[in-house]
C-alpha cells in the first residue's frame, strides 16, 4: 500500500518555533529552562520608603529608580524569552561556539509541555524527545500532535502505525517536504537547528528504555552525553536540503563523529553555524569579486599569504588567486606592477583529467604538494602547487574540488538529456535536471569547506563529494541511475503530445510515442526516459537486477526524496553501494595486515628499512672502484684536506648539525604538505601464496643469503684484522 499525499503550502502558524501554548489545568505543559533559572526567576519587588514614614520626592534617588526599573525590565525580557523560547539554547548565545570544550554542561534541559499526543503506543511508552519532536513538527504544520496522529493512522496500516519512529518521521518530513531549494531556510534558525537534533534522538530512541523512566516520569531531560548514531543521521539529515547526501552520508558521519560514538549537538551545531558561513561568502563573492560570472557560480577562491596558490609554468612559480567556479577555473597571477588577466580553464570538456603530482624547479619532484588538470595528450596542462603552513591536507581538499566539478559535468553528459531536446518538455520540471545536480555538487563542495574548517576531514576528502565518490565506488553506476531519474523524471505531459504540438515542431506522430514499458519509473511516479539511457550501466546485470524490484513497501511518499516507512530509490542503492564498499575496504584491511606475515615479507621490510644504509654503502662502493673518477678524485681531496688541515674533531658535530638541519627541513616540508602523505611510509609488496614446501624452500633460500651475508662480514672483519695487526691473515 503506497499513499502518495498532497502537501498544501501552509502559512507560518500560531504553533511555530517561538510559540509556547497555555492549556488548562488537564493538559501537561512543556518548555525549555536553564538550570540556574529558578534563581533568576525570582522577581523581588520593593516599595521606595520606609515603614511609618511618608514619601517624600526630594528623598527618591531618581538613579536608583532608573536601575530598579531596567533591572525589572531586564528579567521579565528574559523570563518571557526563555518562555517563548521552545527548545534549548546554549548558556550564552544561539550560536555554537567552537571553542568551548564543555558541550553537554552549558546545555539548558528540555521539558514538555502542551502535550497532545498520548504518550502510550502500541510499542510502549514515548520517549521524551519523540513526544517534544512529534509536538513541535505539528505545529509547525498547522496542527496538533493529536491530529497528525489522528492523520498518519488513517494513511498507513497498523503495523507501519505500531512503530512510533514512522510517526517522527511523517511529521517532520512532512515539513521538510514543504521546501526543496538549495538550503532549507529554517536552518538560519537556532531552535530549528535544536529540533533536528532532537528529532535524530528522537528517531533513534523513539521509546523510553529502563534507563529513561526518571526522566519521562519528571518529564524533563538533559543532552548530558547524547549522541547521534550512524543510522539515525543518515536517516534524517539527508532529508533537509544542503545538509547532507544520500550517498556519502555515511563519510559525512564519519568524519563529524571523528573517535567518538556518535554526533554531540556542540559538533551539530559547529557543523551547521560553518556551513551557512560557506554559503554567505560565496554571496559575497558573486557580488564583489567577479560581477561579471553572472552565469557561473563562484564556489571557492583561493588566495592568502599564508596559504597561497602556485601556478608552474615553465619551471616557474606564479604566485596568484584562483577562483573555482561550477563551469571552470579562473587564475590571476601577482606581478610587480599589479595583477594578469584570468585566465579560464573550461571543466566541462570532454577528456579532462585532474591528479595529484609532486611539483619543484626543473622538474625535481621535491613538493608533493600539487594537482595538474588537463584534457588529454598534446593539450594544455596546469599544475598548481597548494601550499598550506598549516597542514597537508589542502592540495587534497582542491583536488577533491575540482574532480566534483569535472565528474559532475561527466555525469551530465552522460545520463541527462541535452539542452536542445525536445523531449524535455514532454516530463514536467525536467528542463530543471541539469540544474538539480550542479546544486548537488555545488552543496557537497560546501560540505567539504565546512569539514575543512572544522578541521574534520577523512584522509581521502573525495569520500565526502558524491560524484567523485561515485566514480569509483561499487554499485556507483547504479547509484548515477537512480540520481538521473531523481533529477530528470517528472510526471508527464499528456498536453505535448497532440497535434498541434507535433506540426509546430515539424515531427511526425511516430516519433513522438515513447513505449511506456522501456522507461524507468520513480517511486513518486515519475518517468524517466528511455531514450536519455544513453550510457552502456544500464544495460549491466547490477541495474537490470536493481530496476527489477523498484517496488516499495506499505509507505507514505510525501516526494521521491521523502518516504516515510521505507527509502527512496537513490537511498536504496546508497545503501546497496555502502555495503559492497564496506566489503572492498574489509578486504584492503585484510590484505594490509596479512603484508607482514611469514619470512619473505619480514626480509622485504628488513630490506626496506635498511635502504638508506644500502644506498649509501654502494655509493661508497662506486667510490673505492673508481666508476666516476671525478667523484672519486673530489672525495679524497675533501678527506686529505680535513685530515692535513687537522679537522677531524669538527667532523662529528658538524655531522649533527646537518642531520639536525636536515630534519628540521623535513619537517617543516611536511608540515607545509608539499612531500605528500605517503612520505616515509615504508610499503611491504603482498606475497603469492604458498604452500608448506614454497615455504620450506624460501626458508632454506633465506638461509642462504644470512649464510652470504655472514661469509661477506667475516671477509671484512679478516680484512681489517690484517690492516691493524699489519700481517698476513693466516686461518
Amino acid at each position: 500500500m503506497v499513499t502518495r499525499l498532497p502537501v498544501t503550502q501552509l502559512k507560518a502558524s500560531n504553533f511555530g518555533l517561538n510559540s509556547f501554548i497555555f492549556g488548562n489545568k488537564d493538559v501537561c505543559k512543556f518548555g525549555y529552562f536553564s538550570r540556574n533559572s529558578a534563581s533568576q526567576h525570582k522577581l523581588s519587588f520593593k516599595l521606595v520608603g520606609a515603614q511609618g514614614k511618608r514619601w517624600k520626592l526630594n528623598d527618591i534617588d531618581t538613579n536608583a529608580v532608573q536601575e530598579r526599573i531596567n533591572s525589572w525590565l531586564s528579567k521579565t525580557q528574559h523570563f518571557l524569552t526563555e518562555v517563548t523560547l521552545p527548545l534549548v539554547k546554549t548558556g550564552h548565545s544561539g550560536k555554537p561556539d567552537p571553542g568551548n570544550e564543555v558541550d553537554t554542561q552549558d546545555m539548558e534541559e528540555i521539558f514538555l509541555g502542551d502535550q497532545t499526543i498520548p504518550s502510550s503506543m502500541p510499542n510502549g511508552n514515548l520517549s521524551l524527545v519523540a513526544i517534544v519532536s512529534i509536538e513541535q513538527f505539528s505545529r509547525m504544520n498547522g496542527l496538533t500532535g493529536q491530529k497528525m496522529q489522528k492523520i498518519f493512522k488513517a494513511l498507513v496500516p497498523k503495523p507501519v502505525y505500531d512503530d512510533a519512529r514512522n510517526l517522527v518521521e511523517y511529521c517532520c518530513f512532512r515539513f521538510l517536504s514543504r521546501d526543496a531549494i538549495d538550503l532549507h531556510p529554517c536552518l538560519k534558525e537556532p531552535a530549528f537547528q535544536r529540533l533536528i537534533f532532537i528529532t535524530m534522538l528522537a528517531w533513534e530512541n523513539p521509546y523510553c528504555d529502563k534507563n529513561d523512566l526518571h526522566a519521562c516520569a519528571s518529564r524533563k531531560v538533559s543532552f548530558q552525553g547524547k549522541l547521534v548514531g550512524e543510522e539515525a543521521f543518515s536517516r534524517i539529515a539527508p532529508a533537509i536540503s544542503g545538509v547532507a547526501d544520500r550517498p556519502t552520508v555515511h563519510n559525512l558521519f564519519k568524519a563529524l563523529s571523528g573517535d567518538e560514538q556518535g554526533i554531540s549537538l556542540r559538533v551539530w551545531l559547529t557543523y551547521i553555524d560553518e556551513l551557512l558561513k560557506v554559503h554567505e561568502g560565496r554571496r559575497s563573492y558573486q557580488i564583489h569579486e567577479y560581477p561579471q560570472l553572472s552565469e557561473e557560480r563562484i564556489l571557492c577562491i583561493g588566495s592568502s599569504r599564508k596559504r597561497p596558490v602556485l601556478k608552474w609554468e615553465n619551471n616557474m612559480a606564479w604566485p596568484g588567486k584562483l577562483t573555482l567556479t561550477d563551469k571552470a577555473l579562473y587564475f590571476e597571477a601577482v606581478q610587480f606592477q599589479g595583477q594578469k588577466d584570468a585566465i579560464r580553464l573550461d571543466l566541462t570538456g570532454h577528456g579532462l583529467q585532474v591528479k595529484k603530482v609532486k611539483v619543484g624547479p626543473f622538474n625535481s619532484g621535491v613538493f608533493d604538494s600539487g594537482v595538474a588538470i588537463s584534457s588529454g595528450p598534446g593539450s594544455q596542462t596546469w599544475v598548481l602547487e597548494f601550499v598550506d603552513l598549516g597542514g597537508e591536507l589542502r592540495r587534497d581538499v582542491w583536488h577533491a574540488f575540482i574532480s566534483e566539478i569535472i565528474t559532475l559535468h561527466k555525469f551530465l553528459s552522460e545520463y541527462g538529456p541535452d539542452d536542445d531536446d525536445q523531449s524535455l518538455f514532454q516530463v514536467f520540471g525536467s528542463h530543471k535536471g541539469k540544474e538539480k545536480a550542479t546544486t548537488g555538487a555545488v552543496n557537497g563542495i560546501a560540505r567539504l569547506q565546512a569539514l575543512q574548517f572544522m578541521r574534520k576531514l577523512l584522509d581521502d576528502p573525495i569520500k565526502l563529494v558524491q560524484f567523485s565518490f561515485l566514480k569509483n565506488a561499487p554499485h556507483g553506476d547504479v547509484v548515477f541511475q537512480t540520481l538521473a531519474v531523481n533529477y530528470w523524471g517528472g510526471p508527464l505531459v499528456s498536453e505535448v503530445t497532440d497535434a498541434g504540438y507535433q506540426r509546430a515542431q515539424g515531427m511526425s506522430p511516430s516519433e513522438e510515442v515513447f513505449e511506456i514499458s522501456d522507461h524507468v519509473f520513480d517511486i513518486g511516479g515519475s518517468v524517466y526516459l528511455r531514450k536519455w539511457m544513453r550510457s552502456p550501466s544500464w544495460g549491466s546485470s547490477a541495474s537490470i537486477s536493481f530496476w527489477k524490484h523498484t517496488s516499495i513497501r506499505q509507505a507514505v511518499v510525501l516526494n521521491k526524496n521523502l518516504v516515510v516507512a521505507d527509502e527512496s530509490l537513490v537511498e536504496r542503492a546508497a545503501a546497496i553501494c555502502k555495503q559492497k564498499y564496506q566489503a572492498v575496504e574489509k578486504t584492503r584491511a585484510t590484505i594490509d595486515a596479512a603484508k607482514l606475515q611469514g619470512i619473505p615479507s619480514n626480509i622485504d621490510l628488513f630490506k626496506e628499512l635498511i635502504l638508506p644504509l644500502t644506498i649509501t654503502a654502494r655509493n661508497f662502493e662506486k667510490l673505492r672502484r673508481w666508476e666516476e673518477p671525478h667523484l672519486t678524485l673530489s672525495f679524497l681531496a675533501f678527506v686529505y684536506t680535513i685530515i692535513f688541515r687537522n679537522l677531524l674533531p669538527y667532523v662529528f658535530p658538524m655531522a649533527l648539525i646537518v642531520l639536525a638541519t636536515g630534519m628540521l627541513t623535513l619537517k617543516g616540508l611536511k608540515e607545509q604538505g608539499r612531500l605528500g602523505r605517503s612520505f616515509g611510509k615504508v610499503t611491504i609488496r603482498d606475497q603469492p601464496p604458498s604452500n608448506t614446501i614454497q615455504k620450506i624452500i624460501a626458508v632454506k633460500d633465506a638461509m642462504r643469503d644470512v649464510e652470504h651475508y655472514l661469509q661477506n662480514l667475516n671477509v671484512t672483519l679478516l680484512k681489517l684484522r690484517t690492516i691493524l695487526l699489519a700481517g698476513q691473515p693466516q686461518v
